[in-house]
């Protein structure tokens, strides 16, 4: 099932909108054939000329994926920039990128970009040169100066980038010492999740409807009904043909979404592509090692903008045990998530009813700190426990329990 023409020109639309282009032109072309040298052929490139520059367009954006080749003989034809589909999507997210690490990772993705097309001179790259034990010797063409520019830059990232995947290593270790599970929201761009986050953890999250709004990951604590506390992960949103370079720049904030305990696959019920978008965001998730995640019971999927579907459609949606209908907006339907959250969690708990001594201060400031209490007497100079642990937690316990008991 593929996207319809009008929606993918709709979605390119917006992706312009999101860095402020004015639109003034737009047009669905169809190909019989693709042309090795400019993809679209002569006569609609003839076609279009007049046109572009009846309303003086200076940028031509082809929702699709050119050749550097392919690029440079467009632009010698119209006389004007064109770009790709990916370069518009990089635009994007070099512009929204606020942490140095979203920054690094954008910027890894341009210079791959880049790289991949280097047929001619990149001039601003010169201005960015070291001294002259940087340059080669005088047989090197400008094209491989180029190269071993971008390529020192992409090493130098990749440094970076290698340093922040192990603080957030520490970071999830530090978080699994103390057991608050992982709930990664993943979707659409669009699909609503900064919304959604925002609603549940009162966060500050920016959330517009606009595509690809979030680009750096946000967590918050979130107490679940039953008192468990998770850790709500907000992550950047997915699209369809997202360029392989960004897959492979954002690995270190998407490595959230791998260590997660629960995904929760945001979906826009309200979008007529909602099945198409869903197909897409499932591929990238493949491509990071999660296949066959639907089947899995660490995956819920959300069906958001339930305010925007007629009462009819919302029943219809309500039916389905595989899904959990909300508004993100209006926060109808978030109660049922949350629980159902909680039984997701609770499913790969375990729960342990024991007593300690009132003396074993240690013990139970290990147990305040790795379980759920469940309830807790004391008796004299003893304290009943009910608690709930994940598997580790718990196998961890009863380890520490049964030693106790030998002394």
């Amino acid at each position: 099932m593929s996207v319809s023409a009008e929606a993918r020109l709709a979605e390119a639309v917006g992706l312009a909108l999101a860095i402020d282009l004015d639109v003034t032109y737009q047009e669905i072309i169809r190909l019989r054939r693709v042309k090795p040298a400019t993809l679209i052929g002569q006569g609609v490139l003839e076609r279009l000329l007049p046109v572009l520059r009846e309303k003086e367009v200076e940028l031509l954006v082809i929702d699709a994926e050119l050749t550097p080749i392919q690029q440079r003989n467009l632009e010698k034809f119209l006389q004007i920039k064109v770009i790709d589909r990916t370069a518009l999507i990089l635009e994007i997210f070099g512009e929204r990128a606020q942490t140095s690490e979203g920054k690094l990772q954008v910027e890894l993705a341009h210079l791959s970009y880049q790289r991949s097309r280097l047929v001619r001179s990149w001039t601003h790259l010169e201005r960015q040169r070291g001294g002259a034990g940087f340059l080669g010797g005088p047989g090197e063409t400008q094209i491989e100066l180029d190269r071993r520019i971008i390529d020192d830059k992409i090493l130098r990232i990749k440094k970076e980038l290698e340093k922040v995947r192990q603080t957030r290593q520490i970071q999830r270790s530090a978080r699994k010492r103390v057991p608050y599970p992982v709930v990664a929201l993943v979707g659409y761009t669009n699909a609503g999740k900064s919304t959604l986050f925002n609603t549940l953890t009162q966060g500050n999250v920016l959330a517009k409807d606009m595509l690809f709004a979030t680009l750096d990951p946000a967590l918050r604590k979130l107490a679940l009904p039953s008192g468990r506390v998770v850790i709500l992960s907000d992550t950047v949103g997915f699209i369809s043909d997202l360029p392989h370079e960004l897959v492979m720049a954002f690995r270190a904030t998407l490595e959230e979404v791998l260590e997660a305990d629960i995904i929760v696959h945001v979906r826009d019920a309200a979008n007529d592509e909602s099945k198409e978008q869903k197909q897409d965001v499932l591929k990238v998730l493949q491509s990071l090692g999660l296949e066959n995640i639907e089947e899995s019971p660490k995956y819920i999927e959300l069906l958001n903008k339930a305010d925007l579907l007629t009462g009819e459609k919302q029943k219809e949606l309500s039916k389905s045990k595989k899904t959990v209908l909300v508004s993100a907006l209006t926060g109808e339907g978030c109660d049922n998530f949350l629980h159902e959250l909680d039984e997701r969690l609770a499913d790969g708990f375990e729960v342990l009813e024991f007593g300690v001594p009132v003396t074993e201060g240690k013990l139970i400031a290990w147990i305040y700190e790795n379980s759920e209490i469940l309830s807790k007497q004391t008796n004299e100079d003893m304290m009943v426990f009910k608690v709930r642990l994940d598997e580790k937690s718990a196998a961890r316990l009863k380890k520490m329990l049964i030693s106790r008991d030998e002394i």
